[in-house]
């Protein structure tokens, strides 16, 4: 089975079982796959997590009870599974912008519509990859936790980036290494994932880290990346290919991945960002790249 007819099947229980308590394992197994994988793919394939989903579902439903019904609002917020009224007018309003009572009263609501499977002929594209064994990493990085919000995901990478760029080129100087970011996704949940850019340092920069760096050093992190077959795919020669990963990895999941004889194992996906810059050299800044290691076994 397909990850597309798996995750109609997901949904399709999804949405008979708003109301109800959610066990992510059971949504899973409606995909025969495992909660990991199943929550992993969702994140690629739909741009925003599993949980994300199914709160943006419940809150809207609510809103039309509120707006329709007679229903006191504690009963409706337990119907969705909030645990008091207080954290239920939090959530609903951070989603609807306006709180239960105005709802009640005619206020504006959001809605948040309920994903279809769509039939429609895919591939017949090129997508340039390869399989590698890849040996173990030591990279050395700082994270950030990306909830994967549908308003923000477009917008989350390039803050991030712009808003660390002095603990980027922290470890870009003790790696003197200019022209490679890694980046690092990993712990993968129903609310996002763990971002990392990181870079790969010495053995002379590792062994004294904490003492050069001080109190600055809780900021980073060493990852311990295991040993694996890998599928890596590649982006095309850009100025700006950081803006066409998320397609390419949702191509690689979507098209490469169902006609393969691999899945994907539990272990952190790697990027690899190959930045050149020459001021005025439109032939070198038009000549970046990246590639995404997506770790991978045999079913």
């Amino acid at each position: 089975m397909d990850w597309i007819t798996g995750i109609g099947k997901a949904i399709d229980y999804i949405e008979d079982h708003l109301t109800e308590e959610l066990d992510y394992e059971a949504i899973a197994r409606e995909s025969f796959s495992s909660s990991f994988h199943f929550q992993r793919v969702f994140s690629i394939l739909c741009g925003y997590p599993l949980g994300e989903y199914i709160r943006n579902r419940r809150l809207t439903l609510a809103g039309a009870d509120l707006a329709c019904g007679t229903e006191k609002v504690i009963d409706i917020a337990a119907k969705y599974g909030y645990d008091s009224p207080d954290s239920f007018t939090r959530a609903f309003q951070k989603f609807h912008g306006i709180t239960p009572t105005q709802a009640r009263s005619g206020g504006a609501l959001k809605s948040f519509s309920r994903l279809s499977i769509q039939i429609s002929l895919e591939g017949g594209s090129i997508m340039n990859y390869r399989l590698e064994e890849k040996p173990a990493m030591l990279l050395t990085g700082y994270k950030k936790r990306f909830t994967g919000d549908p308003n923000e995901k477009c917008l989350q990478d390039h803050n991030f980036a712009c808003s660390s760029r002095l603990l980027q080129y922290i470890l870009e100087g003790m790696s003197q290494e200019h022209e490679k970011t890694y980046t690092v996704t990993t712990n993968f949940g129903s609310d996002g994932y763990d971002f990392y850019y990181a870079y790969q340092l010495p053995h002379w920069a590792l062994e004294d880290f904490d003492q050069d760096l001080g109190e600055m050093a809780a900021q980073f992190e060493h990852l311990e990346i295991p040993a694996g077959l890998y599928l890596v795919c590649e982006t095309e020669r850009c100025e700006f290919p950081t803006a066409r990963v998320d397609d390419l990895r949702k191509k690689a999941v979507s098209q490469w991945l169902p006609s393969s004889d691999y899945v994907l194992r539990e272990a952190p996906e790697l990027g690899v960002i190959h930045w050149f810059w020459e001021e005025g050299n439109d032939a070198v800044n038009h000549s970046r790249w990246c590639e995404i290691w997506l770790p991978i076994q045999k079913k």
